[in-house]
């Protein structure tokens, strides 16, 4: 029996559905603090001065951070910028742990207050007087990336702070716009929004100045590069900082990287020796990080019988006032996916990434992929209207072909594979949509409901870039035959822990439920790349397969030498191990796994032990694969 593909009950829905799942607000220490933030009301102003005094003569406040305070002790949160993307112009203004001088955004942080109770935290920062100055506000992204516009932050010269080009002129843009029978043009508006998990961001953080250890529980999506990140803030070595990421309720993009409050928290434990706490409440978490906000401008060369010649995209992305983790993604990724899945010979791609006094934004739900896909299909669809042509039709012209893989865009991805016909086929054959395409018309003829019906065609890249393109995997089996299996996803609702044991458990012949995932621990788990852009199953997963590949390698040669035969003739199955030649000779997977442990019972070359590492790559710098869809909707 195959147990990859087949549906299985997730390891951790019992525990949540009873109640008995622990998340980061459930973690209680003795001698813990709570920490609130104070936040600027203002879009942009100059800050006059700050009086604590009152929070701090407040009964039960324990301490209080400004940006005075921090000044030239905790730096600016880095973004994450791969190499592989070659950008055009980068100059990013890193997001503050404090505001200092100036605050640049409504929600920015401003000051921190540590109490012995949440409650006392949130009054306390009602009492701190700030004196502040407002400042004209930069909102329009596309006013502010103008030449002529006052630039937000001083010594940039604009606000323009990520610039990328796609320009394939040698493919022959130029001609195919002066060939063109029509040009067609339009700007859509893809407008910001709040991710919104129902567990916002947090974080305990507890200091144990005995052996200079800080251990951290946060609602992260990746505990070994948040560990990083907070490391390098904090100016500590990696391996004094120890991150547990517990249920994680939510994610979206929005916990892959690392915010101020998780820096002031973890300097705050430091300095006071104690344990701390900060939750932040909903309105909290909708100010401080937003998705989306993309202004594109896309023209398409056409002839009159639906074929796009060529394509022209400016995208200003609305970046807000700092580059944080992940700013840079989105417009990057979306620049790529312009094409979809249609063969356009050429194309000219310009994605400018632009300051304003907003809060930054970041990865959010395909990061870039959702903002492409809509701007290109809504173009198929216009395309479709001035030329009269069934929108299904459109896109069947311009698909690009079975037999053209691997396939190079006009920006410079390279597709593995890719059936669009026949995926559009079946999408219309369930979803009867030409049938729906009836009734709308009859509908209207007769003055009932108005009817819509659409199909949208995407392409979905998978599997992550740079160093997440890679990932380990561990699995160790005790003498018992009791399987754990360790890896550096962090799923968060994903289920991506029974993927893994599926795998595993194919290739050791006994049941998913059998064995144990270990993920979300640094000390538990040495690397991990985290969850998120699509990477868990394709990256992830394979690394399991390939280090359960080497279990059962090794596992098969003991068995071969204590049955006297060929490796090759050995069989997992249901928890029995045995050669094909005598399956009624079989020994139980746990009587494999203990003669393991015992030398006088393994092949002279054999060393003792069942531990077990492997590391996967994607063969490509840039996701990989590429996977598809259609979708049919009707209003």
């Amino acid at each position: 029996m195959s147990y990859t593909g087949q549906a299985w009950k997730r390891f951790e829905d019992p525990r949540l559905v009873t109640g008995m799942g622990v998340f980061v607000d459930d973690v209680k220490l003795p001698g813990m603090l709570y920490v609130s933030f104070l936040r600027s009301p203002h879009a942009h102003a100059r800050i006059l001065s700050i009086d604590v005094s009152e929070a701090c003569s407040t009964p039960g406040v324990v301490a209080t951070l400004t940006g005075e305070d921090i000044a030239g002790v905790l730096g600016e949160i880095p973004t994450r910028v791969l190499e592989e993307w070659e950008m055009d112009e980068l100059q990013a203004p890193g997001l503050p742990v404090l505001a200092h001088g100036k605050a640049f955004f409504v929600g920015q942080t401003v000051a921190a207050v540590v109490a012995e109770t949440r409650d006392l935290a949130r009054d306390a920062v009602d009492m701190i007087a700030v004196e502040y100055e407002a400042l004209p506000a930069v909102l329009d992204p596309l006013e502010a990336a103008k030449e002529d516009a006052a630039s937000l932050h001083e010594g940039m010269g604009t606000n323009v702070f990520m610039r990328k080009f796609h320009d394939r002129q040698g493919s022959g843009l130029d001609d195919a716009f002066a060939q063109a029978d029509r040009i067609i043009r339009q700007q859509y508006n893809v407008q910001r929004l709040a991710p919104l998990p129902l567990e916002t961001r947090c974080c305990v953080v507890h200091y144990e100045p005995d052996e200079d250890q800080l251990t951290v529980w946060s609602s992260t999506q990746s505990p070994h590069r948040y560990r990083g990140m907070l490391a390098n803030a904090l100016d500590r070595a990696p391996d004094s900082v120890r991150v547990i990421a517990p249920d994680v309720g939510g994610g979206f993009g929005e916990k892959q990287g690392l915010f101020p409050e998780d820096i002031a928290v973890g300097y705050l434990s430091v300095v006071l020796e104690r344990p701390l706490k900060w939750i932040a409440d909903r309105q909290e978490n909708m100010l401080t990080f937003h998705g989306r906000g993309h202004t594109a401008d896309v023209e398409v060369a056409v002839k009159n019988d639906g074929t796009i010649l060529g394509l022209r995209l400016r995208n200003v992305v609305d970046g807000g006032a700092f580059v944080g983790n992940s700013t840079t993604t989105p417009p990057y990724t979306s620049s790529h996916r312009i094409m979809g899945p249609y063969k356009i010979p050429a194309a000219r791609v310009e994605v400018l990434g632009v300051a304003t006094n907003k809060g930054p934004t970041g990865a959010y739900r395909g990061a870039g992929g959702p903002e492409s896909a809509f701007c290109m299909e809504r173009t198929m669809d216009l395309v479709a209207r001035e030329l009269s042509m069934d929108p299904v039709e459109i896109r069947r012209k311009n698909f690009i072909s079975p037999d053209a893989f691997p396939y190079q865009t006009a920006t410079g991805l390279t597709y593995d594979s890719g059936e669009y016909g026949k995926s559009l086929d079946l999408a219309l054959e369930m979803s009867d949509y030409y049938g729906w395409q009836e009734k709308a018309r009859l509908s209207t003829e007769i003055g009932g409901p108005l009817i819509g019906v659409g199909v949208s065609t995407v392409v979905k890249m998978a599997g992550a870039a740079g160093e997440v393109r890679t990932e380990d995997a561990w699995i160790t089996i005790d003498s018992g035959g009791k399987v754990t299996a360790r890896t550096g996803i962090s799923p968060h609702g994903q289920g991506s822990d029974v993927c893994m044991a599926q795998v595993v458990a194919d290739q050791l012949g006994i049941s998913p439920s059998n064995i144990q995932v270990l993920h979300g621990d640094t000390d538990v788990v040495p690397s991990g790349g985290g969850t998120g852009a699509t990477r868990g199953t394709v990256v992830g997963t394979s690394a399991m397969y390939t280090v359960a590949e080497k279990a059962r390698r090794k596992l098969s040669r003991i068995a071969s030498h204590l049955m006297d035969c060929p490796e090759s003739d050995i069989v997992f199955e249901e928890g029995r191990i045995y050669s094909q030649l005598a399956p009624d000779c079989a020994k139980t997977f746990a009587e494999i796994a203990s003669a393991a442990y015992s030398e006088e019972l393994l092949p002279p070359d054999v060393e003792v032990g069942l531990n077990f590492q492997d590391r996967f790559t994607l063969s490509v710098p840039y996701y990989n694969p590429h996977s598809f869809a259609t979708h049919v909707v009707v209003v």
